[in-house]
């Protein structure tokens, strides 16, 4: 486990390389506020609470990653983070990584599902609104050519049937003489 010793005055370098490796300030300042939304947090709980929770994503990832190159697999999944909870002695939290997880998976395949139909009309160019007014219009100019067919199938009919009953009487009256 890496030292976190923020009474130690190290240099700014080494600083700036520490930074990288946690967690977003501004992230973790959102937190505290939305599990402690009425209390005041000094700076140094706040760099203390970013320094935990930096070592304990780099203790679980690392364990992840050990248990992960056991099953000889080269990408770290989240049935690996699980198990490295287990063998971390984090059981407790299993039931709602698991919850967080299953969540994450359904907006992320509602979203891949949006940005892929998106994408073809992004290409077209043309607003998704323009696209569905072109589309009722379409419809629209369908059911108008539908409409005249059956008026222009309706008027040939009486007159196909006339035609017939004038040859079947045509017909007729030859066949009498």
């Amino acid at each position: 486990a890496r030292n976190f010793n923020m009474a130690d005055g190290s240099s700014a370098a080494s600083n700036l390389q520490d930074d990288e490796l946690y967690l977003p300030r501004t992230v973790v300042k959102k937190l505290i506020k939305e599990i402690v939304p009425n209390i005041r947090i000094s700076v140094d709980t706040r760099d203390l609470l970013l320094n935990c929770c930096s070592e304990f994503i780099h203790l679980l990832a690392s364990e992840a990653s050990e248990i992960s190159e056991q099953q000889q697999k080269k990408v770290i999944s989240a049935e690996h983070v699980i198990d490295a909870l287990k063998a971390l002695g984090f059981q407790e939290y299993i039931e709602d990584v698991q919850a967080v997880h299953q969540e994450y998976k359904e907006q992320a395949s509602k979203h891949r599902i949006r940005k892929k139909g998106r994408g073809k009309l992004d290409k077209l160019g043309i607003p998704e609104e323009e696209l569905l007014r072109q589309q009722q219009q379409l419809f629209e100019e369908a059911r108008q050519q539908q409409l005249e067919h059956d008026l222009l199938q309706q008027q040939q009919l009486p007159m196909q049937v006339q035609s017939n009953t004038n040859a079947d009487a045509h017909t007729h009256s030859t066949t009498q003489q």
